[in-house]
């Protein structure tokens, strides 16, 4: 909100401006630029939008300095050591924690949504066997607006409803199948009387041949990490649904954007180049040549899930994280992997050595992650995908607060033009 009591002075060519001071309910205060351009004719720049607020919100919160992460006040350590991850999407949907029964209706309803219509099977078919799963998942949603007519009018909120449900309920089934076309398996069909994350490893992991039991231990590390993923303030793939949304776009499309934004590297896809790291310095002999690297500004090198962008003294998801890492390595036996030892003497170092500590380059949720999907059997082609499937309802939820603002306008950045100036076309004979 404005506060009438307060504004920022800004001089220019003599000419002073006045800029309201905006003071949201925890967090930094805000100026308010919208009549700059027209006042002043001057634009503000700010590459990568990290000085800016380009929306108000009211879903999550993350004070960096703080290593603070909360989703509707509520701290992400809280929530992921007594909710689950579909509870959590009822939060973030609806702004306020379910009762029994709200939580009961919520569950139902996405679990009679998880299977997609038949005809979809032919669109996996439509695709290279050696496709990468995201590849497949940003074709096979954006297409979902071909089929469910029913969800597209933004204006209407039942629709806007109905469209949330189906996506929550549907991206673990197409990202199942997607790794399913990918390893030449038949598709596994969702069941009704698994949890969000049983059912989403069954589908990868049954097949029609033999029953699949869903460990206890790993299903709840796949809650986790869908719970520990599922909103993040306006990051890039965020940031990128909103902008698809306020150009009207249908529901499923802007979550596509969303999805093929994620696939960057420097986005979604960290939990893999994390683990590939590991896999390149393969041993723990073999670690102090890559610190060394690490620490030489010309080698090129960096250390994957080692800091992060927001974060500057830890993050919070990651101490949930390395719990559940060693839950699900401890019930596999597989402590003595060479993998895991890079990892463990990685982590001790980062948290020692003055290099790092001075840096704060801590292990991150990225860091974890990968090597809990690693040893339930996942290939690194399928992290982002299950990314995604985490990612899915805090895209709708910021879609939904998007569409129901009241001034809510289309996106359109302004830019810094650094190219010829006017000048006349010069016919070819004379060039």
């Amino acid at each position: 909100m404005t506060d009438a009591t307060r504004t920022a002075t800004l001089t220019l060519d003599g000419k002073e401006y006045s800029l309201p001071v905006l003071s949201p309910s925890v967090g930094p205060d805000v100026l308010d630029i919208r009549k700059l351009y027209g006042e002043a004719d001057v634009f503000t720049f700010d590459p990568g939008f990290t000085s800016t607020a380009a929306c108000e919100s009211a879903i999550t919160f993350i004070d960096g300095d703080k290593g603070e992460l909360l989703h509707r006040g509520y701290p992400i350590e809280q929530l992921a050591a007594q909710s689950t991850h579909i509870e959590l999407c009822y939060l973030l949907l609806y702004g306020e924690l379910p009762t029994a029964a709200q939580l009961a209706d919520f569950t139902g309803r996405v679990t009679k949504h998880t299977m997609v219509h038949e005809q979809m099977h032919n669109f996996f078919r439509g695709f290279r066997r050696d496709a990468h799963p995201m590849a497949t998942m940003v074709g096979v949603v954006g297409a979902m607006s071909a089929f469910y007519h029913d969800s597209l009018d933004i204006n209407d909120p039942w629709q806007r409803e109905v469209a949330s449900i189906r996506m929550i309920a549907k991206l673990p089934t197409i990202a199942a199948m997607a790794f399913k076309y990918s390893v030449g398996q038949p598709f596994v069909y969702p069941k009704n009387a698994f949890s969000y994350a049983g059912n989403f490893l069954n589908m990868c992991f049954a097949v029609p041949a033999e029953d699949y039991v869903v460990n206890p231990v790993l299903e709840k590390a796949m809650d986790r990490i869908m719970m520990l993923h599922a909103d993040h303030e306006q990051n890039a793939s965020t940031s990128t649904v909103r902008l698809a949304g306020s150009s009207g776009a249908n529901p499923f499309a802007c979550i596509a954007a969303g999805i093929a934004c994620l696939w960057g590297p420097a986005h979604g896809g960290a939990n893999q180049a994390c683990l590939e790291m590991l896999r390149e310095i393969g041993t723990v002999d073999r670690i102090p040549e890559y610190i060394a690297k690490a620490k030489d500004k010309n080698s090129g090198f960096r250390l994957m899930g080692f800091g992060h962008r927001v974060y500057k003294n830890f993050d919070p998801r990651a101490t949930v994280m390395k719990e559940s890492a060693d839950e699900v390595l401890g019930l596999l036996g597989i402590e003595n992997n060479p993998t895991l030892q890079v990892a463990k003497e990685l982590e001790r170092i980062a948290l020692q050595d003055e290099y790092f500590v001075s840096k704060k380059l801590y292990p991150n949720v990225d860091f974890y992650s990968g090597i809990i999907l690693d040893a339930m059997g996942f290939p690194t082609s399928m992290f982002t995908p299950i990314f995604a499937i985490s990612r899915t309802v805090g895209w709708i939820s910021q879609w939904k607060e998007m569409i129901a603002e009241k001034n809510q306008k289309i996106g359109r950045p302004r830019q810094l033009y650094v190219g010829s100036p006017k000048r006349d076309y010069v016919n070819i004979r004379h060039r």
